[in-house]
Formats: C-alpha cells, sequence, structure tokens
C-alpha cells in the first residue's frame, strides 16, 4: 500500500472481503499493534459502504455506571469514604462529548466523525455515520442495554453485518440479543445522567443481565459457511450477519447455557 491511498487499498481489501456499498455495518475493532490508522480505516469502511451506507460502532461507557464492572475495578483498594468521593465526581454522560475511550481507537474516530450519531444510551450507547446513522441511532431507551428496541436490534431489523477487526468473539455484541430473547433474568443496574439543568443525576432501572463470558465458545461454534474470513492490511477479519449470529447463539444458548 506504500505506493497509493491507503484508504483506497483499504477499500479495496474490504469490498473483496465482501462489505458491500449500501448495507448497514456494525464494526468490532482492535487497531493496536495492526499499523493501521483510525480515521484511515473508517474512511476505508465509508468508501466501501458508499453515499447509501452506514457504518456503525459501539461507543460504550461502562465507566460512568456504579454497577459495573469497570467501575469495581477502579474502586478496587478504596475505603468506602474514597469510593463515595469518586462516585460523587463521577461525570454525567453527555452524548455529544463523553469519550468512548475503552471501545477502542476506531470507534472514538466514527464518533468524533462530521455528522456522526450517538445513541442516548448512557452506559451501551452506539455511534454512526451514514445514510440511516439518525434512523438507526433514534430510539436506546434505558432497559434495553442491547436488546430488539436498541440499535443492535435496529441494525438486526436492516439486515446489517458484523465485521471483526483483529478481535474475537468475545467482543460480538449481537450475541446478547439473544439473552433478550431467551427472557434473561434481570438485575439492576444505576448510571449517572446529566438532568435537565445540567447537573448530574444518577438513574436506576432494570433490564437483562448480561454475560459475554462465553461468547468465544459460541463464537468457535459458529456455523460453515455463515461468516467470511478475511484480511484487512494484514489484520485478520471476520464477516457475518447480525440475524445469522443472533439465530446461532439462541440455539447454543438453549443447548449449553444454564
Amino acid at each position: 500500500m506504500s505506493d497509493e491511498d491507503p484508504t483506497g487499498a483499504l477499500a479495496r481489501e474490504l469490498a473483496a472481503l465482501g462489505v458491500t456499498p449500501g448495507a448497514p455495518l456494525l464494526v468490532h475493532a482492535s487497531l493496536r499493534a495492526t499499523g493501521l490508522a483510525p480515521d484511515t480505516v473508517r474512511d476505508a469502511l465509508l468508501r466501501a459502504l458508499g453515499p447509501d451506507g452506514t457504518l456503525v460502532v459501539p461507543a460504550f461507557t461502562e465507566e460512568n455506571s456504579d454497577t459495573s464492572a469497570a467501575h469495581f475495578a477502579r474502586v478496587r483498594g478504596m475505603t468506602r469514604r474514597e469510593a463515595a468521593v469518586f462516585r460523587s465526581r463521577m461525570p454525567a454522560f453527555d452524548p455529544a462529548r463523553t469519550p468512548c475511550l475503552s471501545m477502542g481507537r476506531l470507534a472514538e474516530s466514527v464518533r468524533t466523525a462530521e455528522g456522526a450519531v450517538r445513541s442516548a444510551h448512557p452506559q451501551s450507547s452506539f455511534a454512526a455515520v451514514g445514510a440511516r446513522a439518525a434512523e438507526l441511532m433514534a430510539r436506546h431507551p434505558l432497559d434495553s442495554h442491547l436488546g430488539p428496541d436498541s440499535p443492535l436490534g435496529a441494525l438486526e431489523a436492516a439486515d446489517a453485518r458484523v465485521l471483526l477487526i483483529n478481535v474475537g468473539f468475545a467482543a460480538c455484541t449481537a450475541f446478547h440479543l439473544a439473552e433478550y430473547r431467551r427472557d434473561g433474568k434481570q438485575r439492576s443496574y444505576r448510571c449517572v445522567v446529566k438532568a435537565a439543568d445540567g447537573t448530574p443525576r444518577w438513574v436506576e432501572y432494570e433490564d437483562v443481565s448480561l454475560d459475554d463470558s462465553d461468547f468465544e465458545a459460541i463464537g468457535a461454534d459458529f456455523p460453515w459457511g455463515l461468516e467470511r474470513k478475511g484480511q484487512l492490511g494484514g489484520t485478520v477479519t471476520r464477516l457475518f450477519t447480525i440475524r445469522d449470529a443472533v439465530t446461532h447463539a439462541e440455539r447454543w444458548m438453549a443447548e449449553k447455557r444454564r
């Protein structure tokens, strides 16, 4: 790629992999140690998708909840008083400004791109750029982190595909839709959001207890022929439809999850 536009070269690799113009595409990526620049990958994805396509990434911010694993890791070792002070200083989620650094450099590149739209969920938001960005990000209630009423559900209805770049199936959020279909057990969540007057406000709600501990095993059993494997800039990729992923995960969970 040294003698030509790297964006164009990556776009051609994406087309060869099976990324088609006009379709929504949910991308999970880790560009660490790949040598790929996040803005270049973003622009290549948008070029491959064309003017009618839509690029979507997870823009999760688990850190703004005091019931999340990320929060527990941050306050581990603190006294009760120190943890309370830390909690009182946690910034409220702002869809326009709160970064999604734990999601990787590509996700942050998409979130901050011109014309990007972000869904409103304070913990499990998505960000999108493209023709259907506003439509796909429009609905995201508190009690549907990754359920049928979330952008993930909208992507499934739109027959979107999933592209994994340098990550395994542990990152495949589409599998969570299967948990909602199985009437999974509920748990309480709490997070800090902006009130109408701009001040922080804590909210608590019930939603499905999400569990991705077996996602790699679910992916390892992915039926032959439903995914396309390839490379992007020398990095391993997988491409498949959300519908196929959810159907497979539902069957797998019914057989092997207790």
